[in-house]
């Protein structure tokens, strides 16, 4: 009989298997035994769910070549459940945490309490990168950790910034570990999974889609007690972001921008509702200070 973990990352790698239906299997049966030794019939009536799609999840459990490359993730990755030691405290006291994560490089970084979540715009001004700088270089120096997306643009700047800083930075993915998106830094990617850390909820052989991103974000505000946008659109991933960092509980801090710019009104209608303008590494790192 396999542990409650196996079966939980077993089912986690089935594509038909959603958040919201382990959930439901957690439910009816916390030792997720019941998906393993259930007909399809009784799958589909237990869980409401089509015929075909509980016909679907059991064929990929039982597939024994699927849990062959299963197994091979497995060995080549750290996989961490909910129910790990390891898995972050501030993750899991999250709407809609992960059940599992996948993760490659230093995983000490996620015991670092001192972390802060960058975010910002694919496609920054001229004046940014510099304030980044100021702001960042001297809160790495004193310990940050510095959790982004990899994406092009901002996320990919505090990756950097951290790197050549000598400074920790956790970057979390939308994909999996063997399709690695976006494509235009593979070195900071290998960089980072060798030196640095890097998450993904999604196991390594699936792709990038679309709505893995927002998907993303949750995780990247959930890993820290404070988000930091730099430059963001009016609608943006970077307000997803924030949006999920607030219902999380998490504080925001947004850097303001050149008035008359697209990329900093995000930011600066974030500020009119209550974020704290960040002008110097020390609005974050004071603020910071007092909490604890």
């Amino acid at each position: 009989m396999q542990s409650v973990k196996e079966n939980l990352i077993c089912l986690h790698h089935a594509p038909q298997v959603t958040r919201p239906l382990l959930r439901k299997m957690f439910q009816i049966d916390p030792q997720l035994q019941f998906p393993f030794t259930s007909t399809p019939e009784q799958i589909s009536r237990l869980l409401s769910i089509p015929l075909p799609r509980a016909t679907s999840i059991l064929h990929h459990i039982h597939d024994t070549n699927i849990m062959r490359k299963l197994d091979n993730h497995l060995q080549k990755y750290k996989c961490v459940t909910f129910m790990d030691d390891l898995y972050p405290p501030l993750l899991k006291a999250i709407p809609d945490s992960p059940f599992v994560l996948y993760m490659t490089g230093n995983t000490q970084l996620l015991t670092n309490s001192l972390a802060l979540s960058v975010v910002g715009t694919r496609t920054p001004s001229s004046y940014s990168l510099p304030a980044m700088k100021s702001i960042l270089i001297p809160l790495i120096h004193f310990g940050f950790t510095l959790v982004s997306g990899m994406a092009k643009g901002i996320d990919q700047y505090a990756h950097h910034l951290a790197n050549r800083n000598n400074g920790t930075t956790i970057a979390v993915l939308g994909s999996g570990f063997d399709h690695i998106y976006p494509t235009n830094d593979i070195a900071l990617y290998q960089y980072l999974s060798e030196k640095q850390l890097v998450i993904s909820e999604y196991p390594p052989d699936r792709k990038a889609e679309k709505y893995h991103f927002p998907e993303r974000n949750r995780i990247i505000s959930g890993l820290t007690g404070a988000t930091f946008v730099v430059e963001a659109r009016l609608r943006s991933g970077s307000l997803i972001t924030v949006d999920q960092a607030l219902e999380q509980g998490r504080d925001v801090y947004a850097m303001p921008g050149l008035a008359g710019k697209a990329t900093s009104e995000g930011c600066h209608k974030m500020i009119n509702q209550g974020a704290k303008l960040v002008h110097s590494y020390k609005d974050i790192l004071e603020d910071w200070l007092e909490k604890i």
